[in-house]
């Protein structure tokens, strides 16, 4: 864990020097076991621990706004922890926390996955102001869900976390995010575990900024590293006003 947070704070630092207002690290970017219970003998209390303090510091060291991808925190139930993503403002104050709502469950062969053994669910949609607008988040699984974002009402940046695996991030991933963004007409900004990790696991990185019109800002497929864009507020005002969707809608229907 410690080489992965000297690594997370290098970038961020690279990031910074590039004028970033706002970083998003990937899910679970300080450590990510083969064994799920790894997970819940890690776990932090809320508002103290190595990853929480790691996060509040890099955001003043740096003054910056990081999302800090996620960590585990205690959960209700003993056996069992909370995937949560946590905002930390340019003074180092936990502005946000949103835990992980849907849980991943895939089995394909001898690639298999049961998030729900050793997490438990969120129940709340997390959105808060920000100095790159108003943003609300997800994490990885969740990006199958668009009853979620919908549910996050207007916002301008959409950030996401994830470790999608390479067997279903190749062929959905993009498509997925890009989706998101348009129907949502919001940027996204996606960061993601990308790689072969040393206990055999592959996932499908690139991580990637897209724009309210779908376009793809930036990416970045594999390897340490940061993709970076501008928000434009112009951009967002001429899509939905061009195109007004959200106005469109008929919850009432739903």
């Amino acid at each position: 864990m410690a080489a992965n947070l000297a690594v997370a704070d290098e970038l961020i630092a690279e990031a910074v020097a590039r004028g970033v207002q706002m970083v998003v690290l990937p899910e679970y970017f300080a450590s990510m076991s083969s064994d799920e219970t790894d997970k819940v003998r890690m776990r932090e209390h809320e508002g103290c621990g190595p990853i929480q303090d790691f996060l509040s510091g890099a955001a003043v060291r740096h003054g910056v706004w990081i999302v800090g991808g996620t960590l585990p925190l205690a959960a209700d139930a003993p056996d069992k922890t909370r995937n949560a993503a946590l905002v930390f403002d340019h003074c180092g104050n936990r502005v946000a926390r949103y835990d992980k709502i849907h849980l991943f469950s895939f089995k394909h062969g001898k690639e298999q996955y049961d998030e729900a053994a050793s997490i438990e669910s969120g129940k709340r949609v997390v959105c808060f102001d920000s100095p790159v607008g108003r943003v609300s988040l997800a994490v990885c699984y969740d990006l199958r869900f668009p009853e979620l974002f919908r549910a996050m009402g207007e916002v301008d940046l959409i950030v996401l976390p994830a470790a999608f695996t390479y067997t279903t991030g190749q062929v959905h991933w993009e498509t997925l995010l890009r989706a998101r963004a348009i129907e949502n007409q919001c940027y996204l900004a996606a960061a993601a575990q990308g790689g072969l990790h040393p206990y055999g696991r592959r996932t499908w990185g690139h991580s990637m900024i897209i724009d309210p019109w779908g376009d793809i800002l930036a990416c970045r497929p594999e390897g340490a590293g940061i993709v970076t864009a501008e928000l434009d507020p112009g951009r967002l005002a001429m899509v939905r006003r061009c195109l007004p969707a959200l106005d469109h809608r008929r919850p009432e229907l739903f």
